[in-house]
């Protein structure tokens, strides 16, 4: 919980930090979470195939953990030293930081994303693997545990929007970015003083090698000739029983070409106990990676969910610091702009309850499927909600520069605008309602079902 806490209280107002500390334009700040963001999602790829490879999930998670508290310890020193970042904006000047300051910058984010990479693709399967399945009675106790575990990381992320948040804007950037470096050491230092009660399984191998192994095979039979009957490729039930516990895939005719590394010939050694699996794989083998090209479709996709909302974190709150902030016309207490997400979290947790507990059963009445509608479908209703929070998006803009222009106040970019902040919730509302359609935190839930 303290990591998520960290993690939400670090990137939730760093567009406010780059602007208004670093004094970078508001398009390089941008473009900077942005790639920032685009790394931190890659690097769990990488930390994936190294847990699985020959890590395992535990160094995995501590190595990430002290790689992103590096990270943490650097943006918290860069805010602290005033060497470190550029003098603040007078009415007539204003120094963007310069290159030495912005590489420490740099160097805390790409720390940051190493350490995610690390932390993520592990925390929750290192959880289920605490989870002995083999005594009675865990299966019941499983459910409730993910239950609580993505309860508290919503818990966690709703009080770092919010106090967190309020701190860096109204008190100061050191404590506001100390008190997320406090708390990954703090999460640091409990994961590994709870180390003697941890189930620490062995890697179990990376499934990226597996799908390597199909191409490398494929390729070194491509003028092999395919057996008449699907029957006659390879397949070893023993040498799948670990990656196939829930039965073996059958054989689709779909990337045939894909076949050939399963075709038996002399020269692949498949009689062993051991085959060399860079010469020769199985159908299960072979049909996990045409599952896999099968899905690219979908992720592809998944990237347009991904960029409607990128600006929530960055354009939209500098439109928030320009808005009235304020709770009422009496009210002298404003709302940080990078609280608005709380509106977000908000509704897409409480939007996944009401989603399988009232949605799911009402649909499964009438389409008769056990979940309700089928994935695609749900991914489709998620897009078409992100389509109309895009436009919503893009007619409060409409609204917003109106109301500057009839103010005078569209070359006064630090005046604050009389018009409500207010007007950018429902845009969160929607994007948090798309999470709920496109989600994959109950479909994570199920796979330990």
């Amino acid at each position: 919980m303290c990591d998520k806490f960290a993690g939400a209280g670090f990137q939730a107002n760093m567009i406010t930090y780059l602007t208004k500390v670093l004094n970078l334009p508001m398009v390089k700040a941008s473009n900077t979470l942005t790639n920032f963001a685009g790394t931190s999602g890659f690097t769990p790829i990488l930390g994936a195939l190294v847990a699985d490879s020959f890590a395992g999930r535990y160094w995995t998670i501590i190595v990430g953990s002290i790689i992103y508290e590096l990270g943490m310890i650097s943006i918290t020193l860069s805010a602290l030293l005033p060497s470190l970042r550029p003098p603040p904006c007078s009415p007539s000047h204003c120094q963007e930081a310069s290159s030495r300051q912005l590489w420490i910058l740099y160097a805390a984010l790409i720390l940051t994303s190493l350490g995610t990479g690390g932390i993520r693709p592990c925390v929750v399967t290192f959880a289920a693997d605490q989870l002995d399945m083999t005594k009675s009675g865990v299966a019941s106790r499983r459910w409730n545990f993910f239950n609580w575990y993505f309860f508290s990381m919503g818990v966690a992320t709703v009080t770092a929007l919010t106090t967190v948040v309020y701190i860096q804007d109204n008190v100061g950037w050191g404590w506001g970015l100390g008190i997320p470096t406090a708390a990954m050491a703090v999460s640091v230092v409990a994961f590994v003083l709870g180390s003697p009660l941890y189930r620490k399984l062995k890697p179990g191998g990376s499934p990226f090698v597996r799908l390597a192994q199909v191409v490398v095979a494929a390729w070194r039979k491509r003028t092999a000739v395919a057996p008449a009957e699907h029957g006659e490729l390879y397949r070893n039930k023993e040498l799948d029983a670990d990656i196939s516990l829930n039965g073996r895939l059958l054989h689709t005719d779909q990337f045939r070409w894909l076949d050939r590394a399963a075709i038996i010939v002399a020269t692949d050694g498949h009689d062993g106990d051991k085959p060399n699996l860079w010469r020769i794989a199985t159908v299960h083998r072979v049909e996990e990676l045409k599952s896999i090209l099968r899905m690219l479709p979908i992720w592809a996709a998944g990237i347009l969910h991904f960029a409607a909302s990128s600006h929530l974190q960055s354009f939209v709150i500098l439109q928030a610091f320009s808005m009235n902030r304020h709770l009422s016309s009496t009210s002298t207490f404003q709302i940080p702009p990078a609280s608005l997400s709380v509106v977000g979290v908000i509704t897409t947790t409480s939007g996944l309850v009401l989603y399988d507990r009232l949605l799911v059963p009402l649909l499964r009445r009438v389409t008769g499927n056990p979940t309700g509608i089928t994935c695609l479908q749900r991914m489709g209703v998620g897009f078409l909600i992100n389509i109309v929070a895009t436009a919503v998006s893009a007619l409060v803009e409409v609204r917003r520069k109106e109301a500057a222009a009839r103010h005078g106040l569209l070359d006064a970019p630090e005046a604050v605008i009389p018009i409500s902040v207010f007007w950018l919730v429902p845009q969160y509302v929607l994007h948090g309602v798309a999470d709920v359609f496109m989600t994959v935190r109950s479909i994570v839930v199920k796979l330990y079902k």
